[in-house]
């Protein structure tokens, strides 16, 4: 039997990830970091390069160990990671810089930048390239001229961090279209490099790594890196990608129209599109996909996720002690009070994220609306359900401004992510967006698609779509409940005003917002 490695770094942790041939996950080593904010520097969060690559080898150390094989057993690796973080080298191919994708440092360059070409620089920059300036690398780079310039000078390529790790396993720098597409640099029709944008915002154009495509071999395991990471020198290294559209990938979400909605710590509605299309009101960023000449919709729902963990950490310690006394999740604890309260949770409306608006995007303060005093209709398992109501409505919500520039009409949904693990929860997604779900039985998927890219490389597989399509196998699947539609419907709506209300309040000064994108223009209060 041959096995695949996936190594997986995530905004919080690094995971190494043992599947068979058959997309069986075998063993996981895992090790959460942590990123370095800089004195003085708002916002910053630097990549710890040297630490982390510690970490890498020991995850990889430990998945061989609990999987009980030899390094030798291991056919390829692929490496993929989040998106926007982004690492420099210097001539030597030596890395010397790097940020996590939260990083934040960039305010006024991203302002600076918006400026250009009275303010026309940004719009170029996303029909090129799917990608708006705040969560792009110019910006980054732009700081670093301004106020790090001996790195500036220094460097000489710029990766992100999967294709990092790829380097320090094979030697070989390079990039792939879907993860070097978030840095607003790459043209969507060609997937390569676009140097004519960093021209015009006054950055070197020179610093552009080579581009190769998910699946592509980049080399074998160097001497040095067997020896840190256990792994035998030789063993091919295949390019991946990034994390989203491998999980993708993962999915069998592979074809123009299948979408996805991957419920994570945010929440990504992942739409293919039939042909390259950019959506003129800037909301809806645009990505390679891991398919080639294929591109993707994305909405994001902000810190969905973290959201419930918060709800769960703050209010339900009584669950938590509950469900460890009966050996249960406590989620899945919390979901079965959740589900005796009625639909439209009494009324309760959380206010956390947004529906997507990629080109002035920022976020309401975090509250709960029209509570009441009544302890038999608002309380614990209200909220929480309440809280599981509005993350479909915003991902409803983002579905609707996808198919409205795409004309992309959707018949199913795929439900991945430690957010499908919850019975309700997905029939809830069904019954506010009036589409069937279905649940697959790898809710992480990130590293399976990794793991296909590693096998397509090693030419254990003939293809990434059709090796994706293979080994994705379903759980379960949810139809709508048609009772419930006009009350989501109605739900949506009242939702959309009120958000819009309080964002005034942000505007006014009154409350604090959850989050907005660097750069972010102050709207006019009337």
């Amino acid at each position: 039997m041959s096995y695949l490695l996936a190594l997986d770094a995530g905004t919080g942790s690094i995971r190494a990830v043992i599947f068979d041939t058959n997309g069986r996950q075998i063993a996981v080593g895992q090790a959460e970091w942590k990123h370095l904010s800089v004195e003085n520097v708002p916002g910053s969060m630097e990549f710890d390069l040297a630490v982390n690559w510690q970490l890498a080898c020991r995850c990889i150390r430990e998945a061989l160990y609990k999987a009980s094989l030899s390094p030798a057993a291991i056919s390829a690796i692929s490496c993929c990671s989040m998106r926007e973080g982004i690492v420099l080298y210097d001539g030597s191919g030596e890395p010397i810089w790097a940020c996590a994708n939260v990083d934040a440092r960039a305010s006024r360059e991203v302002s600076e930048l918006k400026e250009i070409h009275d303010f026309q620089f940004e719009s170029e920059v996303y029909h090129v390239s799917g990608q708006t300036l705040a969560l792009s690398a110019m910006p980054r780079l732009l700081w670093l001229a301004h106020h790090r310039p001996d790195i500036y000078r220094k460097a000489a390529t710029v990766t992100m961090i999967g294709d990092w790790l790829a380097a320090k396993l094979s030697g070989e720098l390079a990039v792939d279209p879907s993860n070097a597409g978030t840095t607003g640099m790459l043209d969507l029709a060609t997937r390569g490099w676009r140097p004519a944008l960093l021209d015009m915002a006054g950055l070197r154009a020179d610093i552009l790594s080579p581009v190769k495509e998910t699946g592509t071999v980049l080399g074998g395991v160097t001497h040095q890196a067997a020896e840190e990471s256990g792994l035998v020198q030789g063993t091919p290294v295949v390019m991946g990608g990034g994390d989203v559209q491998l999980g993708c990938l993962g999915l069998g979400i592979v074809r123009a129209g299948q979408t996805a909605v991957l419920g994570g710590t945010f929440w990504q509605q992942v739409v293919n599109l039939p042909a390259i299309k950019t959506d003129p009101e800037m909301n809806i960023r645009i990505n390679p996909h891991v398919i080639h000449n294929m591109v993707q919709a994305e909405s994001i729902s902000f810190f969905t996720g973290l959201t419930m963990r918060w709800f769960r950490d703050a209010f339900c310690a009584e669950e938590k002690l509950l469900a460890e006394r009966l050996g249960v999740d406590t989620y899945a604890l919390m979901e079965e009070m959740a589900s005796r309260v009625p639909a439209g949770s009494h009324g309760v409306m959380p206010i956390f994220s947004d529906a997507m608006h990629f080109k002035q995007w920022y976020h309401a303060a975090p509250s709960f609306i029209n509570l009441s005093i009544d302890p038999e209709k608002c309380n614990k398992a209200t909220l929480f359900r309440a809280l599981e109501e509005n993350a479909a409505i915003v991902s409803a919500c983002n579905l609707e401004q996808i198919s409205g520039f795409s004309g992309v009409k959707f018949d199913s949904l795929v439900f991945a992510g430690g957010g499908s693990k919850g019975v309700l929860w997905s029939q809830i997604l069904s019954d506010v967006t009036g589409l069937p779900v279905r649940v697959p039985v790898v809710k992480e998927a990130t590293a399976l698609g990794c793991a296909i890219a590693a096998g397509v490389g090693a030419g254990l597989f003939d293809s990434l779509a059709n090796t994706g399509e293979r080994l994705v196998q379903w759980q379960r699947a949810f139809t709508p409940n048609p009772a419930h539609r006009e009350l989501y419907d109605e739900m949506k709506r009242k939702w959309q005003k009120v958000y819009a209300d309080q964002l005034t309040l942000v505007d006014s000064g009154l409350t604090t917002s959850m989050w907005q994108a660097p750069g972010l223009a102050p709207r006019a209060v009337s």
